[in-house]
């Protein structure tokens, strides 16, 4: 990416209004405290998953779903300057210093996913730290808009976290309307099916089943320790779920596909864009679903548009896939790394 990117220290709200255009800039914005963040935030429930949930809250701020914060428990997400074509950030710890311990979690010490607010681009990719604890890797923002990014992981000695601040990428941007629900959808040849429908405030399994022209998938790969991963967006203020299978390879009784169960559950009633990452012949692909949890209307959430999508200026298909594992995909808004 060759254009300066304009960052902020807070989620700009329920919905994000997209200019014409954006003026460049440069990192901005002040760092709310935990506290006064959690008053300001908007959401409630907990991000609860099925074994091993990030963006899990302390007693204290059970009612608050991952992503929403920029600062949580003493740790906070730091953007900082980078050469272009780089994303950078550190993590400070509650002594004010960058962190630079951190626990592997599914293979990676840092997980970094971004998705366009309008829910039209989504990467997650997995950046390199330096000595001094700055976090860098190959930009992964896809295109003009806000984009939201979160970073999920596990400083040692602590609990997961997954904080959350807004990016600003310049340019002339076309909103797109968030895809009607659905329980298929195709990538790559692969048709990946969907069963199960997410209720709030409770646990519910979902089945994605994938298979490649008719013929059921059962030797999907390890990727990131799973068969597969699957994050959830809430329409609106992009609320973070980051679920993972109900099962392993290797603990006996997972198999590699055709199905990939997964229990989560989510904070409200609402419109939720789902992300499944799954491997398969060397390479990760990424299938995208919308669902609807509960009765958004009656919740007063937002509620999934059938209106068609309009064409973005820079906006990727609603799956892609990359070459390898630790390669980005080819095409903007979508990748792994």
């Amino acid at each position: 990416m060759n254009t300066a990117t304009k960052l902020s220290g807070f989620a700009l709200g329920l919905t994000a209004v997209f200019g014409a255009a954006y003026g460049v800039g440069q990192v901005a914005g002040p760092v709310a405290p935990a506290a006064e963040a959690r008053h300001d935030a908007t959401g409630g429930g907990h991000a609860a998953t099925g074994e091993a949930g990030h963006g899990s809250q302390p007693d204290g701020a059970a009612q608050l779903p991952g992503g929403l914060l920029v600062s949580d428990r003493g740790y906070t997400l730091r953007p900082v300057a980078a050469p272009a074509g780089q994303f950078a950030f550190q993590v400070t710890g509650p002594d004010g210093d960058p962190v630079t311990a951190y626990d592997v979690a599914h293979d990676k010490r840092m997980h970094l996913i971004v998705a366009r607010r309008d829910l039209s681009g989504f990467r997650h990719v997995h950046p390199e730290m330096a000595p001094d604890g700055t976090w860098r890797v190959d930009s992964p923002l896809g295109g003009p808009g806000v984009w939201r990014a979160f970073a999920d992981f596990t400083p040692t000695g602590g609990e997961a976290l997954t904080l959350g601040v807004d990016v600003t990428v310049p340019g002339a941007l076309i909103e797109r309307p968030l895809p009607a629900p659905a329980t298929s959808t195709t990538v790559d040849g692969y048709t990946v099916t969907l069963a199960g429908a997410p209720q709030p405030g409770r646990t519910a399994e979902l089945t994605l089943t994938v298979s490649r022209d008719g013929v059921p998938v059962t030797d999907l790969e390890p990727y990131l320790g799973a068969y597969g991963h699957l994050v959830a967006l809430r329409q609106g203020d992009l609320a973070y779920l980051h679920v993972h299978p109900d099962g392993e390879p290797g603990d006996g009784r997972t198999r590699p596909g055709p199905d990939v169960r997964f229990l989560a559950e989510v904070p409200s009633a609402g419109s939720y864009r789902l992300y499944l990452d799954f491997k398969h012949g060397g390479t990760v692909r990424t299938a995208e679903f919308t669902v609807v949890a509960g009765n958004p209307a009656a919740a007063g959430a937002p509620t999934a548009t059938t209106t068609p999508s309009a064409p973005a200026a820079t906006s990727a298909p609603a799956a892609t896939s990359s070459p390898t594992a630790d390669a980005g995909h080819g095409a903007p808004g979508h990748g792994h790394s």
